[in-house]
């Protein structure tokens, strides 16, 4: 029975349904439960949070990553789904202290200064959350010294930053130089993205990594959170 609940929470991942009354990739889906429902029917069952995160919610999303690699998926569709991994998560969240689950780390999302753009990086936030980690999103238009003051106090593994404008993507350079002049900058890793951002770019302005899409920010912070991690 555990392996079913679970197996439809990922397939209605997969399909970007949050409750019954949603449409999905597929028809005839409304009325069936959504994450949202099936989610409730696995807590009232005692299902173990860490295989509602890792084989529901993050095994949906990994198959949402293949079929977006591929073409059969597209910005909309990602979004639908990350946003049934994040309502999951909001109610997950707060029982994984409880359960006994350590999450894999902090992280710090912003978008930088002068910059209104924030669907990549709240994508980001929310597969982030369903991989594990604890993340404090700053928000859009957030200022220099705001996110070096949010790395000093909450000492995160990472920080990712945003930038959808050719005109305020060096705002992300700024931000990694605040942290050298702090004294911050060794305490931290630091990934960018965004339309106007490449792997050069982020090379140039001294940045860890580099994440071209949702998935690839994910990986790419899986990788530079480990390094971080004793």
């Amino acid at each position: 029975m555990s392996e079913d609940i679970i197996g439809l929470i990922r397939e209605n991942v997969i399909q970007g349904r949050i409750t019954k009354d949603d449409e999905g990739m597929e028809e005839g889906m409304v009325g069936q439960p959504g994450v949202s429902e099936l989610l409730d029917s696995a807590l009232a069952a005692g299902l173990p949070i860490r295989d509602i995160i890792t084989k529901g919610l993050s095994g949906g999303m990994d198959v949402v990553g293949q079929k977006f690699e591929a073409g059969e998926y597209f910005i909309p569709d990602m979004l639908a789904s990350a946003e049934a991994v994040g309502a999951a998560m909001e109610v997950l969240q707060p029982r994984l202290a409880s359960s006994g689950i350590d999450s894999k780390g902090t992280i710090i999302v912003a978008t930088v200064k002068d910059d209104l753009h924030d669907i990549g990086k709240n994508i980001v936030s929310i597969l982030l959350r369903g991989a594990g980690y604890i993340v404090k999103d700053l928000g859009n238009n957030i200022d220099t010294q705001v996110i070096v003051d949010a790395v000093r106090k909450d000492k995160p593994q990472v920080l990712g930053l945003s930038a959808l404008l050719t005109s305020t993507m060096a705002r992300m350079g700024d931000v990694i130089q605040a942290l050298e002049e702090s004294g911050l900058r060794d305490q931290v890793k630091v990934i960018v993205g965004g339309a106007p951002v490449s792997e050069e770019f982020a090379r140039s302005i001294g940045a860890d990594g580099y994440g071209a899409d949702g998935f690839q920010a994910v990986a790419v912070v899986e990788t530079l959170a480990s390094g971080t991690q004793s």
